[in-house]
Protein backbone atom coordinates (compact mmCIF):
# COMPACT_ATOMS: atom_id res chain seq x y z
CA UNK A 1 0.00 0.00 0.00
CA UNK A 2 3.04 2.21 0.95
CA UNK A 3 5.04 1.98 -2.31
CA UNK A 4 5.27 4.30 -4.69
CA UNK A 5 2.07 5.55 -6.64
CA UNK A 6 2.62 6.08 -10.23
CA UNK A 7 -0.45 7.40 -11.30
CA UNK A 8 -3.64 9.32 -9.54
CA UNK A 9 -5.71 6.61 -10.66
CA UNK A 10 -3.63 3.83 -9.06
CA UNK A 11 -3.80 6.22 -5.83
CA UNK A 12 -7.71 6.25 -6.06
CA UNK A 13 -8.02 2.52 -6.57
CA UNK A 14 -5.84 2.62 -3.58
CA UNK A 15 -8.07 4.11 -1.72
CA UNK A 16 -11.47 2.35 -3.00
CA UNK A 17 -9.33 -1.09 -1.23
CA UNK A 18 -8.81 0.32 2.07
CA UNK A 19 -12.81 1.73 1.98
CA UNK A 20 -13.91 -2.23 1.21
CA UNK A 21 -11.19 -3.73 4.25
CA UNK A 22 -13.15 -1.14 5.87
CA UNK A 23 -16.36 -1.60 4.85
CA UNK A 24 -17.12 1.83 4.40
CA UNK A 25 -20.04 3.08 1.89
CA UNK A 26 -21.68 6.26 2.64
CA UNK A 27 -19.27 8.10 4.73
CA UNK A 28 -17.95 11.60 5.08
CA UNK A 29 -14.61 11.41 3.21
CA UNK A 30 -12.46 14.57 4.49
CA UNK A 31 -8.73 15.67 3.46
CA UNK A 32 -6.17 18.47 4.04
CA UNK A 33 -3.86 19.96 1.34
CA UNK A 34 -3.14 17.07 -1.12
CA UNK A 35 -5.50 14.92 1.02
CA UNK A 36 -8.12 17.82 -0.12
CA UNK A 37 -7.30 16.88 -3.47
CA UNK A 38 -7.42 12.82 -3.47
CA UNK A 39 -10.91 13.08 -1.41
CA UNK A 40 -12.06 15.23 -4.20
CA UNK A 41 -11.01 12.84 -6.97
CA UNK A 42 -12.51 10.40 -5.35
CA UNK A 43 -15.79 11.86 -4.57
CA UNK A 44 -15.44 12.91 -8.22
CA UNK A 45 -14.84 9.03 -9.36
CA UNK A 46 -16.48 7.27 -6.69
CA UNK A 47 -20.21 8.94 -6.55
CA UNK A 48 -22.59 8.51 -5.86
CA UNK A 49 -22.54 5.52 -3.93
CA UNK A 50 -19.37 6.08 -1.80
CA UNK A 51 -19.29 9.21 -0.47
CA UNK A 52 -21.86 10.82 1.68
CA UNK A 53 -20.34 14.46 2.39
CA UNK A 54 -17.01 15.87 1.63
CA UNK A 55 -15.12 17.87 3.73
CA UNK A 56 -12.11 20.06 1.76
CA UNK A 57 -9.63 21.75 4.24
CA UNK A 58 -7.64 24.62 2.33
CA UNK A 59 -7.68 21.83 -1.17
CA UNK A 60 -4.28 22.43 -2.95
CA UNK A 61 -4.47 22.32 -6.67
CA UNK A 62 -8.41 21.83 -6.48
CA UNK A 63 -9.48 25.04 -7.35
CA UNK A 64 -6.56 27.39 -7.65
CA UNK A 65 -2.65 26.67 -8.20
CA UNK A 66 -0.09 27.13 -5.96
CA UNK A 67 1.49 30.52 -5.56
CA UNK A 68 4.41 31.22 -7.06
CA UNK A 69 6.39 32.51 -4.10
CA UNK A 70 5.53 29.51 -2.07
CA UNK A 71 6.53 27.00 -5.00
CA UNK A 72 9.94 28.75 -4.80
CA UNK A 73 10.43 28.95 -1.29
CA UNK A 74 9.14 25.32 -1.25
CA UNK A 75 11.88 24.80 -4.36
CA UNK A 76 15.13 23.83 -1.43
CA UNK A 77 12.46 21.17 -0.14
CA UNK A 78 11.35 19.69 -2.96
CA UNK A 79 15.01 19.35 -4.17
CA UNK A 80 16.80 17.75 -1.95
CA UNK A 81 14.18 16.60 0.72
CA UNK A 82 15.48 16.73 4.42
CA UNK A 83 13.73 17.49 7.82
CA UNK A 84 15.99 20.39 8.70
CA UNK A 85 14.63 22.08 4.76
CA UNK A 86 10.95 20.73 5.82
CA UNK A 87 11.12 22.93 9.08
CA UNK A 88 12.06 25.70 7.81
CA UNK A 89 9.72 25.92 4.79
CA UNK A 90 7.10 24.68 7.69
CA UNK A 91 8.13 27.54 9.55
CA UNK A 92 7.64 30.15 6.71
CA UNK A 93 4.59 29.06 5.56
CA UNK A 94 3.25 29.72 9.16
CA UNK A 95 4.74 32.25 10.42
CA UNK A 96 6.70 30.64 13.14
CA UNK A 97 3.46 29.13 14.62
CA UNK A 98 3.80 26.34 17.17
CA UNK A 99 3.03 23.43 15.53
CA UNK A 100 1.71 20.06 16.93
CA UNK A 101 5.04 18.35 17.99
CA UNK A 102 4.02 14.76 16.97
CA UNK A 103 2.35 15.68 13.82
CA UNK A 104 6.22 17.97 12.93
CA UNK A 105 7.88 14.61 13.79
CA UNK A 106 6.41 12.76 11.79
CA UNK A 107 6.33 15.43 8.67
CA UNK A 108 10.22 16.00 9.09
CA UNK A 109 10.51 11.93 9.40
CA UNK A 110 8.64 11.92 5.94
CA UNK A 111 11.12 13.60 4.24
CA UNK A 112 13.18 11.09 4.28
CA UNK A 113 11.73 9.14 2.30
CA UNK A 114 11.85 11.05 -1.02
CA UNK A 115 10.93 7.87 -3.34
CA UNK A 116 7.23 7.87 -1.80
CA UNK A 117 6.29 11.24 -2.92
CA UNK A 118 2.60 11.60 -3.94
CA UNK A 119 1.54 11.62 -7.17
CA UNK A 120 -0.69 14.46 -8.31
CA UNK A 121 -2.74 15.47 -11.71
CA UNK A 122 -4.34 18.39 -12.66
CA UNK A 123 -7.40 20.43 -11.34
CA UNK A 124 -10.68 19.22 -11.87
CA UNK A 125 -12.73 20.03 -15.18
CA UNK A 126 -15.30 22.68 -14.75
CA UNK A 127 -18.05 19.85 -15.79
CA UNK A 128 -16.89 17.32 -13.42
CA UNK A 129 -17.71 19.49 -10.15
CA UNK A 130 -20.56 21.13 -11.71
CA UNK A 131 -21.83 17.45 -12.10
CA UNK A 132 -20.91 16.86 -8.19
CA UNK A 133 -24.02 16.16 -5.97
CA UNK A 134 -22.20 15.83 -3.04
CA UNK A 135 -22.96 18.11 0.19
CA UNK A 136 -19.21 19.63 0.75
CA UNK A 137 -17.30 22.12 2.68
CA UNK A 138 -14.78 23.73 2.06
CA UNK A 139 -12.63 25.43 4.40
CA UNK A 140 -9.91 27.96 3.74
CA UNK A 141 -6.81 29.18 5.77
CA UNK A 142 -7.13 33.03 5.82
CA UNK A 143 -3.30 33.81 5.71
CA UNK A 144 -2.33 30.89 3.66
CA UNK A 145 0.95 31.11 1.57
CA UNK A 146 0.00 28.17 -0.42
CA UNK A 147 -2.60 29.64 -2.53
CA UNK A 148 -5.37 32.34 -2.61
CA UNK A 149 -7.70 31.74 -0.22
CA UNK A 150 -10.44 34.09 -1.67
CA UNK A 151 -9.59 32.74 -4.87
CA UNK A 152 -10.03 29.32 -3.97
CA UNK A 153 -13.61 29.70 -2.11
CA UNK A 154 -14.79 31.31 -5.02
CA UNK A 155 -14.23 29.06 -7.38
CA UNK A 156 -15.70 26.56 -5.56
CA UNK A 157 -18.62 28.23 -4.86
CA UNK A 158 -18.95 29.18 -8.27
CA UNK A 159 -18.14 25.27 -9.60
CA UNK A 160 -20.00 22.87 -6.19
CA UNK A 161 -23.79 23.10 -6.50
CA UNK A 162 -23.50 21.96 -3.30
CA UNK A 163 -21.04 23.84 -1.53
CA UNK A 164 -20.33 25.63 1.58
CA UNK A 165 -17.51 27.69 2.32
CA UNK A 166 -15.68 29.29 5.09
CA UNK A 167 -12.33 30.88 5.68
CA UNK A 168 -10.93 30.28 8.88
CA UNK A 169 -8.82 34.15 10.15
CA UNK A 170 -5.39 33.45 10.72
CA UNK A 171 -4.96 30.30 9.96
CA UNK A 172 -1.95 29.13 7.54
CA UNK A 173 -2.08 26.01 5.25
CA UNK A 174 0.08 24.22 7.49
CA UNK A 175 -0.88 25.36 10.70
CA UNK A 176 -4.83 24.79 9.69
CA UNK A 177 -5.55 21.63 10.90
CA UNK A 178 -3.88 21.50 13.99
CA UNK A 179 -3.15 24.75 15.26
CA UNK A 180 -4.75 26.98 18.12
CA UNK A 181 -7.33 28.72 18.18
CA UNK A 182 -8.20 27.79 14.70
CA UNK A 183 -8.41 24.58 15.20
CA UNK A 184 -11.24 25.23 17.66
CA UNK A 185 -13.23 26.93 14.83
CA UNK A 186 -12.35 24.56 12.11
CA UNK A 187 -13.68 21.74 14.41
CA UNK A 188 -16.99 23.96 15.03
CA UNK A 189 -17.83 24.06 11.56
CA UNK A 190 -16.76 20.65 10.62
CA UNK A 191 -19.31 19.60 13.37
CA UNK A 192 -22.36 21.86 12.48
CA UNK A 193 -21.58 20.17 8.60
CA UNK A 194 -21.94 16.56 9.87
CA UNK A 195 -24.90 17.14 12.45
CA UNK A 196 -27.17 18.89 9.34
CA UNK A 197 -29.10 16.76 7.70
CA UNK A 198 -28.64 17.75 4.33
Amino acid sequence: MFRKRRTAAVSLSSLDTVLDGLGADGGVLCGHSYGAWIALHHALHARPHRVRKLILLDPAQCFAGFRPGCLLRALPMLLRPGAARTRIFLGWETGGAALDPAWLRLRCAAAGFPSARPVTGPRPAPEALSGLDVPTLILTAGDSRAHDPARVAATAARLLPHARTATIPGATHHSLPLHEPAATELNRRIEDFLTDAR
